[in-house]
């Protein structure tokens, strides 16, 4: 993948280098990979998913955390260069590394990589780009129940996962970023507006323990 060679490309009016679109692929990939292993609960769960098939799983990873997670990246370059800002994702190699290695061991730490960008920029700005990505979560989250109610109406498993584990992901990540820690987007928020802050990450937490931890979304399914 390192060798492939991309040119770059003007998507919704948006310019992606191709050292970007060569990032974003592989990171959405390796995510793809990382969280198949992990909704199979790790190393374990191989043989399973190799006897039952590894597309269906794979792409429901790949469609759900996967998305999820290049979505966010993109909505803080798009805020960015909103900004004027020059902003171009760049891939971790070391930490997808890491989400494939924990996936095995039956959890999950990801972290992709993140959209660097630079030019001059007020702290309203820098928390608008910062909260652009747990915002396009609760977005995406919203995109997949009915997906989930769906899989009911008609029947289908792999469409009840499908829009279960989009629902699960997206607001997780919401409230996980939003977690005002070191690189995470919640200190940017956080520094920029408290009552942003509150209200964003109590709203993704509560979502989080009553969608995930209580109803259980997620975590069902043949795989």
């Amino acid at each position: 993948m390192s060798g492939a060679t991309f040119s770059g490309r003007r998507i919704g009016g948006l310019y992606f280098s191709g050292a970007e679109l060569r990032d974003l692929l592989v990171a959405w990939l390796a995510l793809g990979v990382a969280f198949t292993l992990f909704f199979v609960g790790g190393s374990g769960g191989i043989g399973r998913i190799l006897a039952a098939g590894v597309l269906p799983p794979l792409f429901v990873a790949l469609a759900t955390a996967g998305v999820a997670f290049l979505l966010h990246e993109v909505a803080h370059k798009v805020v960015a260069v909103h900004y004027d800002q020059v902003a171009e994702f760049r891939a971790d190699s070391g930490m997808l590394f890491i989400a494939v290695m924990s996936s095995l061991l039956g959890f999950i730490f990801a972290a992709p990589g993140a959209v660097h960008h630079r030019g001059r920029l007020t702290p309203r700005e820098h928390g608008h780009i910062a909260l652009a990505g747990p915002v396009v979560n609760l977005g995406l989250m919203v995109v997949f129940f009915p997906l989930y109610a769906l899989g009911g109406i008609v029947g289908s498993e792999i469409v009840t996962v499908l829009g279960a584990r989009g629902i699960a992901i997206n607001v997780f990540l919401a409230a996980f970023n939003l977690v005002p820690y070191g690189p995470l987007d919640g200190k940017t928020v956080l520094n920029w507006s408290k009552p942003v802050w509150a209200g964003s990450f109590a709203v993704s937490v509560l979502l989080t323990v009553w969608l995930v931890f209580v109803i259980g979304l997620g975590f069902g399914g043949p795989f």
